[in-house]
């Protein structure tokens, strides 16, 4: 587990900790101090990585990752693409585009730059490795170097089977967000200035998940704040786990 491999790193002097799935098609990372590095934040590191020789690359990400995804992919000369997680979904989205590179947050990683574009955790590591030793700088300051936020880890509620697609589908009917930029397409996502939150259907049990992320506590707070605010609005008594 990532835990066995952050506790190794504290034990050793190693400069990076590679961890795979079962099947071998997802890559976990930890720094040489035990922290993780998500796949949102590996996924910058890739997007930088393919601009600097592909610029105005098309990149897609799914919607439970970071919005410094898309900053940085912009900032960077990319086209940033949110999309629908499920990594099903993702593959085909790329194959659809013929996008370089694409990844969620679960750790599916696709490259269809040099590679044949479907999710290969081995290979993921190899693009780190190679990012890694051609910079001057050491693992630890090329991590150091990607955007930080405050964030929630993923949250659930699970709920009668069918109830959370209907309740998604009254949350999207419900939602006036002004202040922020709201996307549909898989569940409710509202991107603010400040952060972002995330309510949608998990697409393997009956369950609602949430993510939410801010530049600090107090914004975090207020973000999750307004996602009560509405789901007790339109349905009032759930146990939220937030």
């Amino acid at each position: 587990t990532l835990n066995d491999l952050i506790r190794t790193m504290h034990e050793t002097s190693a400069d990076i900790g590679l961890a795979f799935d079962g099947d071998g098609d997802r890559l976990g990372v930890v720094t040489t101090e035990g922290k993780i590095i998500w796949p949102d934040r590996q996924l910058i590191l890739y997007a930088r990585d393919i601009l600097k020789k592909s610029p105005g690359a098309h990149i897609i990400y799914d919607v439970k990752c970071s919005q410094t995804v898309d900053a940085e992919i912009r900032r960077a000369g990319g086209k940033p693409e949110m999309w629908k997680t499920g990594h099903s979904f993702i593959k085909a989205r790329l194959r659809e585009t013929g996008a370089e590179l694409a990844g969620e947050m679960s750790g599916h990683i696709f490259f269809n730059d040099h590679w044949y574009g479907f999710d290969d955790g081995l290979y993921a590591a190899v693009r780190l490795l190679h990012i890694l030793a051609n910079d001057t700088r050491n693992a630890s300051e090329v991590f150091a170097d990607l955007p930080d936020t405050v964030n929630t880890p993923e949250l659930g509620l699970t709920m009668v089977e069918g109830e959370h697609y209907r309740l998604i589908d009254e949350l999207i009917a419900k939602a006036e967000f002004p202040d922020g930029k709201v996307s549909k397409i898989d569940g409710l996502r509202v991107d603010f200035d400040n952060g972002f939150g995330l309510v949608r259907a998990s697409n393997t049990t009956p369950k609602l998940v949430f993510r939410f992320e801010a530049d600090n506590e107090k914004n975090l707070e207020t973000i999750m704040q307004r996602f009560r605010d509405l789901i007790n609005d339109t349905r009032p008594g759930l146990d939220l786990p937030f």
